[in-house]
């Protein structure tokens, strides 16, 4: 059994760089947050943690230090909050709240991994590949998003998300040559979100890249692009810019080089695609998300025995989606491939739409109209494209 200064002790020595997240469960309240995250960063050299507390669909921030995050911790366990699920690189550990302010702890070390000299507890294994954004040096906006240290290392438990970061890269150092350097380019990032991949495009092109750009981060979340609006003064990125709006109705530009939509959900997707159309513009790179709208409309006699299977009918509704989407771009004047985002071992939703303009558009009409009336279905892209 501990005592709850005993938790306090236990919470402090996983509160340093090794920590990997902190993630509290079991909720007690009904009208509290139903669970929390906590994971270490820096900021102008100095070493926090930041908190989510998840509310239904929201998400609620907040950054502190050690101590602080300790009592904060400690504070919600057997309150609100059942059990700590403590992870680090070198060990783990739970806590369980038990009845009448009671506590029981356990810790494991972790197998000793295989370490590179100033490259922190990331194994050898995932440092073979070469990165565009190289791990050792540091990355202003990685580091104030939690994913690198002041130092240049890559936080363990966003490791996927930076290499996430550096395969997005890649897509854009394949289109570069179909940018005109001679002008600034201009890129709309639609449902950016928190923003890694906008800053790490801009810091890319502009930084690394020297190619004039002009970059807008649009996203319905306004606290979210109030943030990302005040890391983009802080480092000095003139040329990138966040705004709150929505992917149908924004028209505050009127040409477009490229247009990213990285997650949005169902069918603003195709809002976003419709839209880059009608812009002309030259690159368009998409990975979407939650495909619902062909799996109410799917429909085939022929298909019946294997669509009445909940998660299959889902799933073959996803990819015709997509490949559906790619046809429209094609038959508007796009070369498409559908190309793997990230391993599917981290996430289902992997695929990527790269649309180039080139050539004419193809002759694939019949075909189109054929596989839409065999499955009864009516893309919303298909709508926007043909108004």
């Amino acid at each position: 059994m501990m005592e709850r200064q005993e938790v306090k002790e236990l919470l402090v020595s996983f509160l340093n760089e090794k920590l990997s997240q902190i993630v509290l469960s079991g909720q007690l309240e009904k009208e509290g947050p139903t669970k929390l995250k906590l994971r270490p960063f820096r900021s102008g050299g100095v070493l926090l943690f930041q908190a989510e507390e998840f509310k239904g669909k929201q998400v609620f921030h907040k950054n502190m230090g050690q101590e602080a995050a300790a009592e904060y911790l400690c504070g919600l366990l057997g309150v609100r909050f059942k059990q700590a699920q403590l992870e680090a690189a070198d060990r783990s550990g739970v806590i369980l709240a038990g009845k009448k302010g009671s506590f029981t702890g356990k810790v494991k070390k972790r197998a000793e991994k295989i370490r590179t000299p100033g490259r922190g507890g990331i194994s050898a294994h995932n440092r073979t590949k070469e990165y565009i954004l190289k791990e050792g040096i540091p990355v202003p906006f990685l580091i104030d998003l939690g994913v690198m240290t002041a130092e240049g290392r890559i936080v363990h438990a966003r490791y996927d998300k930076f290499r996430q970061i550096n395969r997005f890269l890649e897509f854009i150092e394949d289109v570069l040559p179909r940018l005109d350097a001679s002008r600034e380019s201009v890129i709309v990032d639609f449902g950016c979100g928190k923003s890694y991949l906008t800053f790490a495009m801009y810091y890319y092109l502009k930084k690394l890249r020297g190619i004039p750009v002009r970059i807008i981060g649009l996203d319905l979340k306004a606290d979210v692009m109030k943030h990302c609006e005040a890391l983009a003064r802080r480092y000095g990125y003139e040329g990138l810019t966040f705004l709150t709006g929505d992917i149908a109705s924004y028209e505050g530009v009127d040409r477009v080089d490229m247009v990213v939509t990285l997650h949005a959900c169902d069918t603003a997707t195709d809002y976003a695609l419709e839209k880059a159309v009608s812009w002309g513009a030259r690159v368009i790179l998409s990975v979407p998300c939650c495909q619902h709208e062909l799996n109410g409309q799917i429909k085939s006699e022929l298909l019946g025995p294997i669509l009445q299977y909940g998660i299959i009918r889902e799933r073959m509704a996803a990819l015709c989606t997509d490949a559906l989407r790619a046809q429209f771009l094609e038959s508007v004047g796009y070369r498409v491939q559908l190309l793997e985002f990230i391993d599917m071992e981290h996430t289902p939703k992997n695929i990527l739409i790269r649309a180039v303009r080139q050539g004419g558009p193809k002759d694939n009409g019949k075909e189109i109209r054929d596989v839409m009336e065999a499955l009864h279905v009516e893309p919303t892209l298909y709508r926007l494209l043909k108004e």
